[in-house]
């Protein structure tokens, strides 16, 4: 079993003895019912917000911000399904760059709404990537990312959404893309890291 299977493997245990805790007190506890409501409240509030906060355990595209220096590893664009309501999703594989264009290591998947010059613009990013060209991009490009966390659990529980996991992440980042008229490149050629100025001898 992995790491991330046996954190996962524990939390789930944790919750589930924590809810069987919560259930003896409330049974055998002589507490007014207002405590009792107000106990159960904050116990499933607390389960909301862990589920929400584990998706990056489980490997969930983030909604958040991109990094402000990014390499671009991979994408996937998912176009708008009307008979399906859905309106389409834009997912990037990017590892964070340093400010000597050094990346990190540590890749991450993002998602963002469907946007046609959005798409357009990583559909080149990516034929340039399968050419050999590098692609970097910066998070000032892409607008910023806040789903809320009641969009987001709304969203969790839709049938449609379970069907989807196995394509990334369904919450609600609402990225702000630039407007369709603006000609800035989202993606361009990634130039090598800068090295560090060697010692005179």
């Amino acid at each position: 079993m992995s790491n991330l299977q046996t954190v996962i493997l524990t939390l789930s245990v944790a919750y589930a003895v924590i809810g069987a805790l919560l259930l003896v007190v409330l049974v055998y506890a002589r507490l007014h019912w207002s405590l009792k409501a107000i106990a159960v409240v904050v116990t499933s509030a607390f389960y909301v917000v862990s589920f929400t906060e584990m998706r990056g355990l489980l490997g969930w595209a983030s909604a958040e911000r991109l990094p402000a220096s990014f390499k671009l590893l991979q994408s996937r664009i998912v176009e708008p399904h009307s008979l399906e309501g859905d309106s389409g999703s834009i997912y990037l594989w990017v590892e964070e760059l340093d400010e000597d264009n050094r990346p990190s290591g540590i890749p991450r998947a993002f998602r963002m709404p469907y946007n046609d010059r959005v798409a357009d613009k990583t559909h080149a990013a990516q034929n340039e990537i399968a050419a050999g060209h590098l692609q970097g991009g910066r998070a000032a490009d892409f607008g910023g990312g806040d789903g809320s966390l009641i969009d987001v659990v709304r969203e969790y529980v839709t049938p449609k959404t379970i069907m989807e996991t196995s394509g990334g992440d369904s919450s609600t980042g609402e990225f702000i893309a630039p407007p369709a008229g603006a000609q800035g490149a989202l993606f361009t050629p990634l130039p090598p890291p800068r090295m560090p100025p060697k010692d005179e001898q």
